[in-house]
């Protein structure tokens, strides 16, 4: 059986999934990205003039996560029961990991990818005074759970 996508009706136009007869269940999902950055803005991320690029980041991916269906055209409206955004510092930048969850009839994995790119972008907003040359990289889904699909987890790159 061939695939198809799920954004198109039968005659082939764009229509957004009707979800009305799936079953309400538990969804979470998780996603990653990483912003490279040198040393030195590693080093100045805690004396930021403009306040901790880390916590501003991680409010405006929770936020973005809440308002992933007016920035995604046909993803639906969904409660969120959370949103979360951590981070992890390394020695050439940082790891980004959102996690978004709910209980409906379809899944959170845009709205956690839409966490994790929109603190990335933030990051860099609130960076790119001390080096424009800061690049995001690498957003993707780690996990989901839930749905008629189950479970789904990247496999580990070598």
């Amino acid at each position: 059986m061939k695939k198809r996508l799920s954004h198109y009706d039968s005659a082939g136009k764009v229509s957004m999934v009707d979800v009305s007869q799936k079953e309400t269940t538990i969804r979470t999902a998780e996603a990653r990205a990483f912003v490279a950055m040198s040393r030195k803005v590693i080093e100045a991320l805690p004396n930021n003039a403009k306040g901790d690029p880390l916590e501003i980041a991680r409010i405006a991916g929770i936020g973005a996560a809440k308002k992933t269906s007016e920035l995604i055209p046909l993803c639906h409206q969904i409660p969120l029961t959370h949103a979360g955004v951590e981070f992890r510092i390394g020695d050439n930048g940082v790891e980004i990991t959102a996690t978004a969850r709910t209980a409906a009839r379809t899944g959170v994995e845009m709205e956690a990818m839409t966490a994790a790119a929109v603190a990335a972008l933030t990051i860099y907003d609130m960076t790119k005074a001390l080096d424009k040359g800061i690049e995001i990289r690498e957003i993707y889904l780690v996990e989901k759970t839930g749905g008629k699909s189950g479970t789904y987890r990247r496999k580990k790159s070598t």
